[in-house]
């Protein structure tokens, strides 16, 4: 049968190599695959470009993996909050780049990489700086921006419960961006707090089929 498995995280993430772009799933703290964020820590894999929701909380997760010097570039929507500290010091210090991306645009780019649009029109962002570099147009009346997809080469997510085939299902806000960063990555890994059978998961439950996932390693709860 086929099973998509890891023994544990380190088998999950081998073969990660450097100058990856990488997708993080996580709103702030909830959803944050932080136990596959520390195995980049520990691997020493760098000059990342790194495409989250945010920069960083705290001490750990990507806001570790910005303050040891790992990320090259980050694209994000949200870069600066109280405790960004890590995230605010490079940038100052000018050793990583920030591509700014309103949220709702930064969902549906990252959408468009992943079911295979080219491009798209959004009024979001038109006669701002977010603009500049890019072709504009007046559609219907209304100026609108056009952004184009993203997609790269890992997705790291986080799910609550998984089957061997790699069908995922996520616990309530923890969803957030992994259904979208699992469609646009080459290769997408997901850690959950429990796998189950084959056909334990109610099908209408399951929100990420497996076919989008490559790789699940179990990370119980307890363990953490």
């Amino acid at each position: 049968m086929i099973s998509k498995i890891s023994e544990d995280v380190a088998s999950a993430l081998e073969g990660l190599e450097d100058g990856s772009t990488v997708m993080i799933g996580g709103f702030g703290a909830a959803g944050q695959p932080v136990e596959l964020i520390e195995e980049l820590l520990r691997v020493g894999v760098t000059d990342l470009t790194v495409i989250n929701n945010n920069a960083g909380n705290g001490d750990v997760g990507l806001a570790a993996l910005i303050g040891a010097g790992r990320v090259r570039k980050i694209v994000c929507s949200f870069p600066r909050q109280v405790d960004s500290h890590h995230f605010d010091a490079k940038y100052h210090a000018g050793e990583i780049e920030l591509e700014l991306v309103p949220q709702g645009t930064l969902a549906e780019r990252i959408r468009a990489g992943g079911f295979g649009i080219g491009g798209f029109f959004t009024p979001t962002g038109y006669g701002t700086l977010l603009a500049e570099g890019k072709e504009t147009r007046v559609i219907d009346g209304r100026g609108m921006v056009f952004e184009t997809p993203l997609r790269a080469d890992v997705a790291l997510i986080s799910a609550h419960r998984a089957d061997p085939w790699g069908n995922l299902v996520y616990r309530k806000t923890a969803r957030n961006f992994g259904p979208l960063m699992a469609a646009a990555a080459a290769l997408t890994i997901a850690q959950v707090a429990e796998v189950v059978e084959l056909g334990e998961l109610d099908p209408e439950s399951v929100v990420t089929p497996g076919i989008f996932v490559d790789r699940v390693v179990e990370i119980p709860k307890e363990t953490r």
